[in-house]
């Protein structure tokens, strides 16, 4: 007899289980998808102990007749697809027909549903993967499951759980996504008899995300670059966190988990986020269904696009033409306050760092708006890349404010210019008065970030001036740190710093940036070669920025330097002319604001 043999059922369901559902949370995430694929407008999950105990999702879906009803129980039974082309179109969460067959190989699943119109509903029991057992039963129109004593048959797997309340999490946050991802849904989140949080439906994505993350200052861009447009709701650098845990990424309404795609998000911050750390809020990605392929992972997280170079380069380069303008100051009034930001056609602005030689600028001049040939006629389709290339750099979907958005602290051209100088504190901050408030700047983060956006606008144009010095500085360096200089010495150039090597150990330093005249010149060719060193895995285009943000650190006005009155308006005046003037090169906050009114409640008038 052969040695090979088919799996039973029961057991080939339990495989596929450990894939699919890891915990409560994976239950609700694929229940509730199916509701949502149902046409529900309202979704109630009820939890007792985490989920482990009980799993209930409730929903005004369009329900099933019996005998889909016992169907949707069978391994690979779907009413998503028909043939495999509609993998590449799909329109729905759900596609593979394993989700309740393989909850129920590990639970004992209840479903309860019933049809629109229908005279009356079918419950169906199975526990641990047994007979299916459907019988009529009366029921609302719509469907519900209940999951008991998760993984009661695999006690192995039932050990890797965690705490009560550290599950209960988990499913507060798969209900967080699936809320952004349906802003026309309800949804509601029931924990042992209590009700936790709800989403009620809402008009526009704008309105969800201010739902689900309450307490945070979120910026709106809107980007368009030939068929892909991304719609995103962002927080100021300063409150980035290390990793993606507070950014939520959503491809063609679908929640994602993509590395690369996060970065985009990242980049598009330039220096003012280091290495590491992400902005909080939420990026929604829309492209054409047969660019982005969603059967590669088994809990539908993961997307491979058909050409993910060309959109991550899109995403960073659409968000930084927003982002720039959206955070050139730092939020001063409420964290409610948040905006669409309305980016001019073809604005100037720094590029955001990006592998250089990737571009998205057309060989010829033409209208943005103009996409090419009608995508009706394939013999004209063009590629994603092709048709993202028909956008300018910076072109930006112009974008109303909503209605019921408050306006932002600073609008129009020359806020900074507006303020007038009152006194320097301390040789260390710059006092001025504005229309609702005092102003504090840092004078050192203020000046930094104007050196900085000066060195990249040269370097990026490759017209860094230089000033060479009467007697070259000798630096003695480790072999490493020479080998690193040799490796990027034409980059090196371009930053404007001359070095020659003396002897097996030292560089002579013959120039430096103009604007840099302040610093010494061993403390540039130190930073510049830690900086390298940091970023020796990354492109160097993406490394500039950290290089210019710390050389810029060290050749700007410091905190004891004594200005004039002059002096200090032409740093107002400057700051109202570059990109992230909130912002110094490394993300701390320029300026603070104390409205007058705060003033008035403390002395009690």
């Amino acid at each position: 007899m052969g040695r090979i043999h088919r799996l039973p059922a029961d057991l080939a369901n339990q495989i596929a289980a450990g894939e699919v559902v890891e915990r409560p949370a994976s239950v609700v995430k694929e229940l509730v998808e199916n509701a949502l694929d149902a046409g529900a407008t309202r979704v109630k999950v009820e939890l007792e102990q985490g989920g482990v105990a009980l799993v209930r999702v409730i929903d005004d879906g369009a329900g099933m007749e019996a005998e889909d009803a016992a169907l949707s129980l069978e391994r690979h039974a779907t009413s998503k697809i028909d043939t495999k082309d509609d993998l590449f179109s799909l329109r729905t969460f759900g596609f593979r027909g394993e989700a309740l067959p393989s909850i129920a190989s590990v639970a004992r699943l209840r479903l309860v549903t019933r049809a629109r119109g229908a005279a009356e509903g079918t419950a169906v029991a199975v526990e641990g993967g047994g007979e299916v057992r459907p019988r009529p039963a009366g029921a609302p129109e719509g469907t519900t499951v209940e999951v008991r004593d998760l993984f009661f048959n695999v006690p192995a797997r039932r050990k890797f759980l965690k705490s009560t309340g550290t599950e209960a999490a988990h499913v507060s946050e798969a209900m967080l996504l699936a809320a952004l991802a349906r802003h026309d849904v309800s949804f509601f989140l029931a924990r042992d008899g209590r009700s936790v949080r709800e989403w009620l439906r809402v008009p526009t994505r704008r309105e969800r995300v201010m739902q689900a993350i309450d307490g945070e200052r979120l910026e709106t861009c809107l980007g368009e670059r030939g068929p892909m447009k991304v719609e995103a709701h962002l927080g100021a650098p300063e409150r980035a966190r290390a990793g993606t845990v507070g950014l939520h990424l959503l491809v063609n309404g679908r929640p994602v988990r993509d590395r690369s795609l996060a970065r985009a998000v990242a980049h598009a911050y330039g220096s003012v986020l280091e290495p590491g750390r992400y902005p909080v809020g939420v990026v929604f990605v829309d492209v054409p269904a047969d660019q982005v392929d969603v059967n590669v992972h088994p809990q539908k997280a993961e997307v491979r696009f058909a050409d993910g170079r060309a959109l991550f380069d899109a995403v960073s380069r659409e968000l930084h033409a927003g982002l720039a303008r959206a955070f050139n100051v730092p939020a001063l009034g409420s964290a409610h306050a948040s905006r669409t930001v309305f980016v001019p056609m073809r604005a100037p602005a720094a590029s955001p760092p990006s592998e250089p030689e990737t571009s998205f600028a057309p060989e010829t001049s033409r209208d943005p708006w103009d996409l090419g040939p009608s995508s009706e006629d394939p013999s004209t389709q063009k590629s994603l890349a092709e048709r993202m290339a028909l956008g300018s750099e910076l072109d930006v979907l112009p974008a109303g404010r909503p209605h019921d958005a408050r306006p932002a602290l600073f609008e129009g051209a020359g806020f900074y210019a507006s303020l007038e100088f009152l006194a320097q504190v301390r040789a260390t901050f710059l006092v001025c008065t504005g229309s609702d408030g005092l102003y504090v700047l840092d004078q050192h983060a203020a000046a930094e970030r104007v050196t900085f956006d000066k060195l990249r606008r040269a370097y990026d144009a490759r017209t860094m001036t230089t000033q060479r010095l009467l007697i070259p500085d000798v630096v003695e360096l480790l072999p490493t740190e020479l080998a690193l200089l040799e490796e990027h010495a034409a980059a090196v150039e371009g930053l404007g710093v001359e070095l020659r090597p003396v002897g097996p150990i030292a560089v002579a330093v013959h120039a430096v940036p103009t604007l840099l005249m302040r610093a010494r010149p061993e403390r540039i060719v130190r930073d510049l070669v830690a900086e390298l060193g940091r970023a020796a895995r990354r492109p160097f285009g993406d490394a500039a920025d950290l290089v210019l943000a710390t050389m810029a650190c060290h050749g700007s006005i410091r905190a004891g330097d004594v200005l004039s009155r002059e002096e200090a308006v032409a740093l107002l005046r400057a700051l109202d002319d570059i990109d992230f003037a909130g912002h110094c090169p490394h993300g701390r906050p320029v300026v603070t604001r104390i409205g007058y009114d705060e003033l008035e409640r403390r002395v009690g008038r």
